[in-house]
């Protein structure tokens, strides 16, 4: 490198190192060339190399120089390095070589105990599994008895019933509370439910506890029933408050309809001498027992007044009727048809009662009738009594007015009871009856007091009124009729409810009327009945919402009789007039046909001499004629009635006067016809009937109105 002065870098070698410089002892075509060679394979090297690149900043790291001491020197520190740093790495391999050797000898040991493991593992399993399926065959058995463990707690819960549940289901020491009404419930539950146990193939289990759960039912229900009757002995219904578990055990008592109606049976008739004893204590103000109750005082005390006394026992048996109804409507019916629906399923439990139900249909139930009922028969006791009271009051009674206003009295509070119990109750009946036996004597008091007043029947009064019995009668009826115009009677019923009133108190006194106007002459008959009939008629006219038809009757009677009268005073009018002969004679001719116009000279009734005696008979009766017909009708009461008969008897006189008129003005005209036609020329002439008989029918009314 010194011979030929050029400092070249060092070529790097294979393993990084740099190369020493050109030797002289390569081959003889080389070295003939080396700086060319040099050259090349300066030029052929890239510096773009990386590792070139590398070298050369690990060169620049270690801050050497480029001296040919340095550049021989390095190749063998970078040997040396290589040699250090590869006997490092064979000092480490040889660590983990060692580690390598330590952790298989763990593995072997590990693979031995493993193996001695599972040698033993495979003994012990050789030997316990005998003992390993026993134990999973008892698990599985262990299993299956806590599964029919569940079962059967599950079924002994809700199947069978416990000792002390049965104890208060059945024991009559035990109290009747929530707990009893909810283990009844719980039997009445598992005795439906047997219904599933009977439907297996094996029935026995299901009969044997519907057996049993039957048994204690029935048990259960008889101390129901036997308590129910205990509180029914010491229930006092007055009481608001009345015992819920009273209510809540009728309802489920129900559920047996004998038991049931037997309880009912024994309450209606521990209420039957409750209220007996309670109405003998209001009457009397002493009790059953003898002892004086002085707060109360007795309906006795008004005895002597019958009206009052009736009304106060009526009263009070209705009071105690209505206090009855509420509070049985609220121990029995409070609840809806919780009682229809117990006794319907009480129906489907006793076979008895289905075999009926299946001849003769189910019965339906009522419960509003059954609680008329109850309370019909709670209050048949005091009605006893209350009946041979009112019987006694009325059979003593004498007074006609008094026995009506009794028949009313009872007529009211049995429209009242019908409101109340219902129309088949024996209250009602009782009622009825005594309403009856009150119109009886009411009728029979009637009869009595016409038989007396016989001997007045035969005289008329002089100034032919009313006769006293008449009147009497009517302000009897008048009262009668106000005490009926307060009953309850319906509306459409009213009239014909009261006309056996009327038959009884009103037509014999007008039949009396009737035949004692056939004692006297014509007009006073009519007279005297148009008196009685007006009478009659005004003491009816205001009842007329019941009496419509009889004043109907009565104005008839008096319009039949006005004409009686009228005609009565017509026959006055013509007969006192002196004219009858004429209007007889020439009534049956008409003016309008000539042929009876030509009648009228001939008639004898119309010759001069008859003709002026009549018209001075007319002169003199037409002055006072209104006045003597008037006093005619004197005794008549109603003096318009009396005014307008005889006005209208005078408007006939008129008329039949006016026909006459007529018949007279028509034979003069034709007489004067005949003489202007010469047919009577040798003969007197002939007086005019007109100058015979002036009077005008102008004039008649004029004097007659």
């Amino acid at each position: 490198m010194a011979s030929n002065g050029l400092n070249s870098p060092p070529l790097p070698g294979r393993d990084g190192i740099s190369p020493g410089p050109l030797s002289p002892t390569g081959p003889g075509g080389r070295a003939s060339n080396p700086l060319s060679s040099k050259v090349t394979s300066v030029l052929s090297t890239s510096y773009a190399d990386s590792e070139f690149r590398e070298s050369l900043a690990l060169l620049d790291e270690r801050g050497i120089s480029n001296t040919a001491e340095i550049r021989r020197q390095l190749r063998l520190d970078v040997q040396k390095e290589v040699i250090d740093s590869n006997g490092k790495i064979i000092t480490e391999f040889g660590r983990v070589a060692e580690q390598l050797r330590r952790i298989g000898t763990t593995i072997e040991k590990l693979n031995k105990n493993y193996q001695d493991m599972r040698g033993h593992v495979t003994a012990a399993h050789h030997s316990t599994s005998s003992m390993l399926d026993e134990a999973s065959s008892l698990m599985t058995q262990r299993r299956n008895i806590e599964t029919k463990q569940q079962v059967l707690k599950a079924f002994r819960e809700h199947f069978v019933l416990s000792d002390d549940e049965v104890a208060s289901l059945t024991l009559m020491a035990e109290p009747v509370d929530d707990r009893f009404f909810t283990v009844l419930a719980k039997a009445k539950r598992i005795r439906k439910d047997c219904e599933f146990l009977l439907g297996f193939e094996s029935q026995t289990l299901g009969l044997e506890v519907m057996d049993q759960t039957s048994k204690n039912l029935n048990q259960a229900f008889q101390k129901l029933y036997r308590w129910v009757q205990k509180e029914f002995k010491t229930l006092n219904l007055e009481n608001p408050q009345i015992n819920s578990s009273v209510r809540r055990a009728i309802r489920v008592l129900a559920e047996r309809p004998s038991l049931f109606q037997n309880c009912l049976d024994f309450f209606a008739e521990a209420r039957e001498q409750i209220l007996s004893d309670a109405f003998y204590l209001a009457l009397t103000g002493t009790a059953a027992s003898g002892s004086k109750d002085h707060s109360i005082k007795p309906i006795e005390l008004v005895a002597h007044d019958p009206l009052r006394y009736a009304g106060d026992m009526l009263a009070w048996t209705h009071s105690a009727a209505v206090s009855e109804r509420e509070a049985l409507e609220i121990l029995f019916i409070s609840d809806g048809n919780e009682i229809a629906r117990g006794m319907q399923e009480g129906r489907e439990n006793e076979l008895w009662l289905l075999m009926a139900d299946d001849t003769d249909g189910p019965p339906e139930f009522d419960a509003v009738k059954a609680l008329n009922e109850l309370v019909d028969r709670d209050v048949s006791g005091a009605a006893r009594i209350l009946r041979q009271r009112v019987e006694q009051v009325i059979q003593t009674n004498e007074e006609t007015i008094l026995a009506y206003k009794l028949a009313n009295l009872l007529g009211f509070y049995r429209f009242t009871f019908s409101k109340l119990l219902g129309d088949e109750s024996g209250l009602l009946q009782a009622m009825a009856n005594l309403e009856s036996e009150a119109l009886r004597q009411f009728r029979s008091l009637m009869r009595d007091h016409i038989t007396t007043l016989e001997g007045e029947f035969q005289h008329t009064p002089s100034d032919l009124g009313p006769p006293e019995f008449l009147q009497d009668a009517l302000k009897q009826l008048t009262a009668i009729m106000r005490t009926y115009e307060t009953s309850l009677a319906s509306e459409g019923d009213r009239e014909a409810d009261f006309e056996p009133i009327l038959a009884e108190s009103f037509d014999p006194f007008m039949a009396g009327c009737e035949n004692m106007s056939k004692t006297v002459p014509a007009p006073s008959t009519a007279i005297f009945l148009i008196n009685c009939l007006l009478a009659a008629q005004s003491a009816l006219a205001p009842f007329e919402a019941f009496t419509r038809a009889r004043v109907a009757n009565l104005r008839s009677a008096v319009e039949a009789r006005s004409a009686e009268l009228v005609e009565s005073q017509y026959a006055f009018f013509r007969g006192e007039s002196a004219l009858e002969p004429l209007f007889a004679a020439l009534a049956p001719l008409s003016d309008a046909s000539p042929d009876d116009v030509a009648k009228v000279p001939s008639l004898d009734a119309l010759r001069p001499e008859v003709l002026v005696r009549a018209g001075q008979g007319l002169d003199d009766f037409l002055p006072s004629a209104v006045m003597d017909a008037m006093e005619n009708v004197k005794h008549l009461q109603d003096a318009a009635l009396a005014r307008e008969v005889t006005e209208e008897a005078a408007e006939r006189f008129c008329v039949d006067f006016e026909h006459v008129e007529e018949l007279l003005v028509a034979a003069d005209e034709m007489a004067e016809e005949e003489e202007d036609g010469g047919r009577v020329g040798g003969e007197e002439e002939r007086q005019s009937l007109r100058a015979l008989f002036p009077r005008t029918t102008g004039e008649i009314r004029v004097l007659l109105s």
